[in-house]
């Protein structure tokens, strides 16, 4: 990084609480519409709560706009066999557009989470997590988005996504995130990466 690294941080999480504000009254109104179709098309609640592993492995309670049936299994969607078939009617839509990250607005307020960085792992993502703890990456804030994300996302082999999140561990500046932000938002809306 151009700046010490205690610079950056702070720098980093001003913006992070900045944007999180600026953006959250239209994000409460997509939330209000997401609710109506999740509760009008599936029995459940409207958010899913699931253990994510956070800087220096310290574990949180991530919400997720519940996108599967209730009592689908808790594993990484690249795990589970016909995860096609547990979607809930608008499920594949709120994956495709990423609406159903717009809860995790509320982890980077509090400082669970980044706008960038790794994308926080389960808890039994044993292999992605012990990849990480070799190349450092699991002292990095998880983040809503990252550079193994607009990369590939679910395309990626876990060893691809730990080399480009270590790609972006020694590469890490404001102004690369503000990249991984801006591509981001451009894949989003090609609907690039996701295959479930």
């Amino acid at each position: 990084m151009g700046d010490t690294p205690k610079t950056a941080l702070v720098m980093k999480r001003l913006f992070d609480i900045t944007l999180s504000i600026a953006i959250s009254p239209v994000a409460l109104l997509f939330m209000v519409f997401i609710a109506i179709a999740v509760k009008t098309t599936s029995e459940g609640p409207v958010l899913h709560w699931s253990s994510r592993v956070g800087r220096q492995r310290r574990l949180f309670r991530m919400a997720k706009v519940r996108t599967m049936v209730v009592g689908a299994p808790q594993l990484a969607t690249h795990l589970m066999t016909g995860s096609a078939s547990y979607l809930t009617p608008v499920g594949g839509f709120l994956r495709k557009t990423s609406f159903d990250e717009i809860p995790q607005l509320w982890h980077i307020l509090k400082g669970d989470m980044s706008f960038v960085g790794p994308r926080p792992a389960l808890f039994n993502q044993d292999d992605l997590v012990a990849l990480r703890e070799k190349a450092g990456i699991n002292e990095l804030t998880p983040g809503l988005t990252g550079w193994a994300q607009i990369m590939g996302r679910d395309d990626l082999s876990i060893e691809d996504k730990v080399a480009l999140e270590t790609e972006y561990l020694k590469r890490e500046s404001f102004w690369l995130d503000l990249y991984i932000i801006a591509k981001t938002f451009s894949n989003v809306l090609a609907r690039k990466g996701v295959s479930h």
